[in-house]
């Protein structure tokens, strides 16, 4: 590992704010930039405007700032071949090639690769005509799955019993993969890999649906709680075993190696582990709850993994205790969502022992803090309890002023009353 890391973490989201905030935390971090970065991330870093997915662009920031290793967050940037660009220009980079990153990019691909390495999934077809749709919607009955194939900021997937939504929905994204329902609670599970080999992050569960009780349209994600007091015994070992080694390792035999941050989503069902889905960066808001638990230095950790050097650092340390994320989302979200409207709070302008903000979708207008994105912030709460980080985040919730914002107020409660039956693997 090197002495010490200048750092530029490309992106302006929630995602990229918790990067920093765990980056600054790090010894061997003594220069740290975000680009474009957000108000939060200001905080803690210097911000500089660039366009995210133009990898000429970031790799003549990168090399203005001297830094010695860039962490792309977002996954356009990675499908756009951000990466790409700044490993040719010699730096060191977390993040997968454009080529890896379509296990993200296309769910078709991920599917085959998955098929492929014999990693447990749903059945599904592609469809790229309105009669194939037809035929898949008939094939899998209710509830109705449907996810754009391309990417889609988190909202490309309808999940319904209404088979007339299912179809205008797919047939207004083609190509589409039409899929089985999955049963049984779902589990996130990040892996850092060099390619070659993989360290695993704490589990967490994250809440897609806008409305409480998991009522309304999909979105990026409303909250996550780590680590998951109901997880079967092994169940980290099993996930690593069974579907994010054998996929890094396919990947590697078609010459795509993927270095970087590998995401798992997941079923626990009747039938047993099944995979949701592939990302190819860090998942929003999950990492905001997983890194506030992280002992280990992440820029450390992130560099040897853009080195091929994972080998080296072993298994990752954590705090004792729960943490849980609480999104703010802006009036209209998912739809339109309201833009402007002001947020204030004695909480914004930093950390308060055992919790903290993060930015996702803000700005400054005027000297003020405004909503200027869906998303718009992320309540963090680390406790020895997850009972005790609910009520410190919901606490924490209700001192802001957001008029114009909204949150689910259940996140993480089931867990919470031991309502989730332990599944079997």
């Amino acid at each position: 590992m090197t002495a010490e890391l200048n750092v530029l973490v490309v992106g302006n989201g929630g995602r990229e704010h918790a990067l920093a905030l765990a980056l600054s935390k790090d010894p061997a971090v003594t220069g740290l930039h975000c680009a474009p970065g957000n108000p939060g991330t200001a905080a803690v870093a210097k911000n500089h405007a660039v366009d995210a997915t133009d990898g000429d662009a970031v790799v003549a920031l990168a090399r203005d700032l001297g830094v010695n290793l860039v962490v792309i967050g977002p996954e356009a940037p990675l499908v756009a071949g951000v990466a790409d660009a700044v490993r040719v220009a010699g730096i060191a980079c977390f993040g997968p090639s454009a080529r890896a990153a379509l296990i993200e990019g296309s769910k078709q691909f991920a599917k085959e690769v998955m098929n492929a390495a014999g990693i447990p999934t749903a059945e599904s077809h592609y469809c790229t005509f309105d009669i194939e749709v037809a035929a898949a919607l008939d094939a899998f009955g209710p509830p109705y799955v449907v996810k754009a194939d391309g990417l889609a900021g988190g909202k490309g997937v309808v999940v319904t019993e209404d088979r007339e939504v299912a179809r205008r929905h797919a047939e207004s994204s083609l190509p589409v993969v039409i899929e089985e329902f999955l049963d049984g609670p779902e589990v996130s599970l990040f892996a850092i890999t060099d390619g070659t080999t993989a360290v695993p992050l704490q589990p967490a569960q994250d809440f897609k649906r806008v409305g409480d009780g998991d009522t309304g349209p999909n979105t990026g994600g409303m909250g996550a709680y780590s680590p998951l007091p109901w997880a079967p015994d092994g169940l980290v070992d099993a996930i690593m075993s069974r579907v994010v080694q054998p996929a890094i390792d396919e990947l590697a035999r078609r010459d795509t190696p993927f270095a970087g941050l590998l995401y798992a989503g997941l079923a626990l069902t009747s039938r047993g582990l099944k995979v949701i889905e592939f990302n190819c960066r860090f998942g929003d808001p999950e990492t905001q709850a997983v890194l506030s638990l992280l002992e280990s230095p992440l820029g450390q950790v992130l560099y040897a993994a853009a080195t091929g050097t994972l080998v080296d650092v072993g298994e990752l340390e954590w705090k004792d205790g729960s943490a849980i994320t609480v999104v703010l989302a802006a009036e209209g979200y998912p739809g339109r969502a309201v833009s402007g409207g002001a947020i204030t709070g004695p909480r914004l302008a930093g950390s308060d022992d055992n919790v903290h903000i993060v930015h996702a979708g803000t700005d400054i207008r005027d000297g003020h803090l405004v909503a200027a994105g869906g998303r718009v912030l992320g309540v963090v709460a680390q406790a020895s309890t997850l009972a005790r980080a609910r009520e410190d985040a919901y606490a924490a919730v209700d001192e802001l002023d957001f008029p114009t914002g909204f949150c689910r107020r259940d996140i993480a409660l089931r867990a919470e009353r031991g309502e989730i039956p332990t599944p079997t693997l």
